[in-house]
């Protein structure tokens, strides 16, 4: 069959798929399939969760978009929701459409009220598809390989004796943009005790911290935001994919340290959906049913199926190089060839048996992302699909 629509750098495992209920996905013959990425992080509440339905129809019934020179109350409503959850009562927010553009937006917010030419982030961290944060050049950014941390036998924390450590230009830095678990898909943690003492020293050099949590966010990782694990309070946040539930809704969050630093000030940013009700709405619906449901406790809860059955094939396999996860965020890193041949033949059967996972471009590793909503038995025949595919190998 042609496609007319562009796909660039995607094999099309599934095509026609008509319809989606929760974490199921429908394709034009009717056969089901088991969503485990969450469409791409995007879905927590499931496909089509009704509450959310609901509210983005009401909301398209009175006005869905209304232009930045104007404003509706559903924004401020959003954002009363949204505050208190990161701590930021007296904070402010803006909605957006992307992940890419909430990361973006407070980059440039932090630049704009900063003195110091640098931001640090780690290596294996992913911002977006555009701007500052996706190009990352040398004048603007120190990148650090923490790769060597993971292994510390240090516990005590970090200090000038240490060659990596002491690498970080610190009297330069003005802000830490962190990720908080994704490691550009590989699901990767960066060591608590390093998180801090960088943070720690940036905030002693009167730098910010910011937070990407477009796809740790919303109860991924057992709790409302992957920077909780941490023990860290930031003064940006950007949220994206799961805020909308799929409806393409993000939001940049300023704390009360960064809204003061920028008073009245413009920040050179601005477009069309730039705080659109319907994607408030949309927002807002997310939150409270994440809450009315009890979708975070849910998630700790199935995380301990997941993670310790995932854990336990690892075990018994000898295909098995590593298992990561984190709440509802896992990842299988598979002994491979260069080819990819085996990782390419097992996610294909677990297709063939209807089970959705992520295979990374260019590498052997297997996504595990399902919504909050899953069902558990159809965890369990997950993981029995998946003791199988990897047996039989």
């Amino acid at each position: 069959m042609s496609r007319i629509a562009w796909y660039p750098g995607h094999e099309l495992i599934l095509q026609d798929i008509v319809r989606a209920e929760n974490c199921r996905l429908f394709d034009a013959g009717g056969r089901s399939y088991l969503d485990l990425e969450s469409g791409v992080w995007c879905t927590p509440l499931g496909h089509g969760h009704p509450a959310v339905l609901q509210a983005v129809v009401d909301q398209l019934t009175r006005v869905a978009h209304t232009g930045f020179n104007y404003t509706s109350p559903v924004v401020d409503d959003a954002a009363r929701d949204l505050l208190p959850l990161i701590g930021f009562e007296d904070g402010r927010c803006v909605f957006l459409c992307s992940g890419s553009e909430a990361v973006e937006y407070g980059v440039r917010a932090a630049a704009s009220v900063s003195d110091r030419p640098l931001f640090l982030t780690m290596a294996d961290s992913y911002f977006g598809a555009y701007g500052s944060a996706s190009t990352r050049e040398t004048d603007k950014w120190h990148i650090f390989d923490w790769t060597a941390c993971g292994e510390c036998p240090d516990k005590t924390g970090c200090g000038e004796e240490c060659p990596y450590w002491s690498s970080i230009p610190f009297q330069r830095i003005g802000g830490f943009l962190l990720e908080p678990g994704s490691s550009s898909g590989l699901v990767r943690f960066p060591p608590e005790k390093l998180v801090q003492a960088i943070v720690t020293t940036v905030r002693e050099n009167g730098g910010l911290v910011l937070v990407n949590e477009v796809t740790t966010g919303i109860g991924r990782t057992g709790r409302w935001f992957g920077f909780q694990h941490y023990g860290i309070t930031p003064d940006v946040v950007a949220l994206g994919k799961g805020v909308g539930n799929g409806y393409p809704v993000s939001v940049t969050l300023f704390g009360p340290e960064m809204t003061n630093r920028l008073g009245d000030m413009s920040i050179a940013y601005a477009q069309s959906h730039q705080n659109d009700p319907l994607g408030a709405a949309a927002a807002r619906a997310v939150i409270q049913t994440v809450e009315n449901e009890g979708l975070i406790e849910r998630s700790r809860t199935l995380s301990s199926l997941l993670i310790e059955g995932l854990e336990a094939i690892g075990s018994a396999s000898r295909r098995v190089r590593a298992v990561r996860g984190r709440g509802l965020m896992a990842a299988v890193d598979l002994e491979d060839g260069p080819d990819r041949a085996f990782a390419v033949r097992a996610h294909r059967r677990l297709v063939d048996q209807g089970f959705l996972v992520g295979l990374r471009p260019g590498l052997s590793v297997l996504r595990i992302d399902p919504s909050l909503t899953i069902d558990p038995e159809d965890l369990t025949a997950f993981l029995s699909a998946l003791e199988e595919v990897l047996n039989d190998e």
